[in-house]
């Protein structure tokens, strides 16, 4: 079974790599030959030869630098998704695969355009929270942490629903984007490591079966304990 660890030492923000190992030691746990592909800038991939790709989050800057090196996988992006094949992007890493990005200088970048949303960068303001959601991903809800500028306009098919922090813009409560099995949220923490539950979907999506996640005892525990005291805070 084939990862890939994209932008790897540029978008790797919040412990994200993290998210790589515990989905490595989740497949291994069930049997799984795993290898990781670990690539940045300026390397030709062919993403098709992947079970699963991740991309982590980024400071602005990264982002936009990351921006211009993505688009020349615009269209395997395109097929990659379509295919039905595992593609997890956090942070502000998903908010490339949209029609446009404008800094907070007013400046606007080109996305990706694979959907039709829009991303406005707020200069000077950041929007940090813990965050519990319910997802259509899995069957409890997620938790974690969001730090971003931005607001997100004219996503239709979020994959998360806020009921404590923020969202993609200050006039809903959705979070994050997902089409077939591409998963992008906001939702750092690293998302798979605080959520072993959405872990073991993503596990179970590559192995074809459900995964045996008994290793994960303490990764539940903090899930737990997480979701807890988050919703004691939202009485």
């Amino acid at each position: 079974m084939k990862l890939l660890h994209l932008y790897h030492d540029i978008m790797n923000l919040y412990g994200d790599y993290a998210n790589i190992l515990a989905l490595e030691r989740m497949l291994k746990d069930n049997g799984a030959e795993v290898v990781i592909d670990r690539r940045t800038l300026g390397d030709q991939i062919d993403l098709g030869a992947y079970d699963f790709i991740f991309i982590g989050s980024g400071t602005e800057k990264n982002q936009k630098v990351v921006l211009a090196d993505l688009m020349k996988y615009k269209d395997q992006l395109a097929d990659y998704i379509a295919s039905g094949k595992v593609l997890l992007m956090t942070g502000n890493s998903f908010e490339m695969l949209g029609k446009t990005i404008t800094d907070g200088y007013g400046k606007a970048y080109d996305g990706l355009a694979l959907y039709d949303f829009t991303v406005t960068e707020e200069r000077g303001k950041r929007y940090t929270s813990d965050i519990i959601a319910d997802s259509i991903a899995c069957d409890q809800p997620l938790v974690g942490f969001i730090n971003k500028s931005s607001m997100i306009h004219g996503i239709k098919t979020p994959m998360n629903t806020v009921t404590f922090g923020f969202g993609n813009n200050a006039d809903e409560m959705t979070e994050g984007i997902t089409d077939h099995h591409f998963y992008g949220t906001h939702i750092t923490g690293p998302v798979l490591q605080k959520n072993p539950h959405f872990l073991s979907k993503i596990a179970a999506l590559l192995l074809g079966k459900k995964p045996d996640d008994s290793s994960f005892t303490y990764e539940k525990k903090g899930y737990d304990n997480t979701l807890k005291k988050l919703s004691e805070r939202m009485k």
